[in-house]
């Protein structure tokens, strides 16, 4: 981070702005699985992240755009970080106001970002609850984790709130599992004798000759929450499984402190995979176990991105939570950092998610699905999971029941996807769920699938089988992508960057379309546990398909 001349940072999920003196838009729920500790000391200390109202976000936008469109002039014409920011910076009202209001209350401990638009401030926890009115201060634990969040709404003086998208550090406590992430099960199928490199490979058509050579190439996962990788493990994997093929057998640069104890199987799962498919490829490692009780993960890792200049092409995340528990301008304003990213050149892969299209309980009988974030942001190339045909054997592949799909209720519907969701939704008329459980006009995902089901992974210095779940498949896409990567820059063209207007642009051509089967949904009279069902062309359970890398390594060089 860069100092300012005054103002230090922490984070969360957050709350926000509406109008008048004001108040956090949603509930506070704190989940049953954390217990309650008690009120924290007034003196002591907490970080709080304060997101300031940036400029220009719809040119911003149209930037992207036209950086995305491979029939645009200004096609892969990407900016620097510091051209980013020049562009977002936040208005000198706003950093005036918001720097007043700070050391009006005695706050002058902060930290920046190069683009401006975000504050790390320290301050007592009383001087907190002046600052924002409502919060209140607590402690929760669970699993040994200790976390202070505000057990209350806070509202923002009128004065102040036009300037900010949201103050973090407040309320959001991660979801049950080891990390932020809801996306790994371990399957209980045990036919299959698993997928490993070697298998990977052979499906998407990748030779020994398929690894990086670039020097000016990289790639990067992002872990959060107590989830760390074990170089020894990494090595073992890749002594273990990748015999076949030049590949590296340690990571590059961890971006982080990594923790002690055991390694997380995701965490172990998601380096193996890139480095597996992304082959020979420099990898760094994000990790960010959150330096204060009071700091979100995630935030944290967006808060870097907007403070390096010189960041990995390709960055895949495992990473996920229920929209309707964030608050909207949360969410949109992590969608403008998406943008920021996407500009740069950068891609950003998420996991869809494994509870297919969610459910909502509405009361009376009534339900909804229940789409993830931010796997339903327009900016980001969402990846679903598909298994074998049969399981024993390499054949094609089918929807796994657990990949996430669905239409967003946040963000509507980008205009590179219209036609295919529209094809979609005309093909299955007859068998779509009712309306009532989704959002016709939202952003609709993933964007493609790669296999999800039954991997092998090292973990603990032990081999473990049938690990499953959109994490799987979303390293092994980043690592193909980074594979193209290496193949533009060596032909002295710019990255990839944000891939989804030119892969829709692409119809299916270079993937293995998916048509046969359906995820979870909800468990009611009305739709039975169905969600979506793959069809051809694009579909909200599987995408555009799945990688046939050579085919879409030609496709994405032209």
């Amino acid at each position: 981070m860069n100092a300012l001349p005054i103002f230090s940072i922490p984070l969360l999920f957050s709350s926000l702005v509406w109008s008048g003196y004001l108040e956090y838009d949603q509930d506070v729920l704190i989940p049953e699985d954390w217990t309650h500790v008690g009120r924290v000391d007034p003196t002591e200390e907490l970080e709080l992240t304060f997101a300031l109202k940036q400029q220009n976000v719809y040119l911003l936008e149209e930037k992207l755009r036209l950086v995305s469109d491979p029939d645009s002039a200004q096609y892969g014409k990407h900016l620097t970080l510091e051209e980013v920011a020049s562009l977002v910076r936040p208005s000198e009202l706003t950093h005036k106001v918001v720097r007043h209001w700070l050391q009006s209350h005695g706050i002058t401990n902060c930290l920046t970002v190069c683009t401006e638009d975000f504050l790390q401030c320290t301050m007592t926890a009383e001087v907190a609850e002046t600052l924002l009115p409502g919060s209140r201060f607590h402690r929760y634990i669970r699993d040994g984790q200790s976390l202070v969040r505000s057990s209350a709404p806070y509202s923002v003086h009128d004065d102040v709130h036009q300037h900010l998208d949201f103050v973090g550090g407040l309320h959001r406590l991660p979801p049950k599992g080891q990390d932020l992430s809801k996306e790994l099960k371990q399957s209980k199928e045990g036919v299959h004798l698993g997928v490993t490199p070697a298998i990977l490979r052979t499906r998407y058509n990748l030779t020994a000759a398929d690894v990086g050579t670039a020097q000016n190439n990289s790639q990067a996962v992002a872990q959060f929450l107590e989830q760390y990788y074990h170089p020894a493990d990494l090595a073992e994997f890749m002594n273990m499984f990748g015999g076949s093929f030049q590949h590296l057998s340690q990571v590059d640069r961890v971006v982080g402190t990594q923790g002690g104890g055991k390694a997380g199987i995701e965490a172990s799962l998601d380096i193996e995979y890139i480095m597996s498919t992304g082959a020979n490829i420099s990898t760094w490692v994000f990790t960010n176990p959150g330096r204060h009780e009071s700091q979100e993960p995630f935030l944290q890792w967006m808060l870097l991105l907007s403070n390096m200049s010189d960041l990995p092409w390709v960055h895949t995340i495992s990473y996920g939570d229920d929209e309707d528990s964030l608050s909207a301008a949360y969410m949109m304003r992590i969608n403008t950092e998406f943008m920021k990213a996407g500009v740069r050149g950068i891609s950003l892969l998420f996991a869809s998610g494994d509870s297919g299209a969610g459910c909502k309980h509405l009361g009376k009988e009534q339900n909804s699905f229940r789409p993830s974030f931010p796997a339903s942001s327009p900016y980001v190339t969402t990846v679903g999971g598909t298994s074998f045909k049969n399981p024993y054997k390499v054949t094609y592949e089918v929807t796994d029941y657990i990949s996430g799909g669905g239409f967003s209720n946040i963000f509507k519907m980008p205009d590179y996807q219209v036609s295919a969701v529209e094809g979609y939704l005309k093909t299955v008329a007859a068998t779509l769920p009712p309306k009532s459980y989704y959002n016709v006009s939202g952003r609709a995902y993933p964007d493609m699938a790669a296999l999800s089901d039954n991997y092998w992974v090292v973990s603990n210095r032990v081999p473990v089988p049938w690990v499953s779940g959109t994490s799987a498949s979303t390293p092994v896409v980043g690592g193909m992508l980074s594979l193209i990567n290496d193949h533009r820059l060596l032909k002295g063209l710019p990255a990839l960057g944000f891939l989804n207007p030119r892969l829709y642009k692409l119809k299916g051509q270079a993937l293995f379309d998916v048509t046969e089967g359906c995820h979870l949904g909800c468990l009611d009279e009305q739709v039975q546990g169905k969600g979506f069902c793959a069809a051809p062309s694009w579909d909200p359970v599987t995408g555009w398909g799945t990688p046939n890398y050579p085919e879409l390594l030609t496709a994405l060089l032209a």
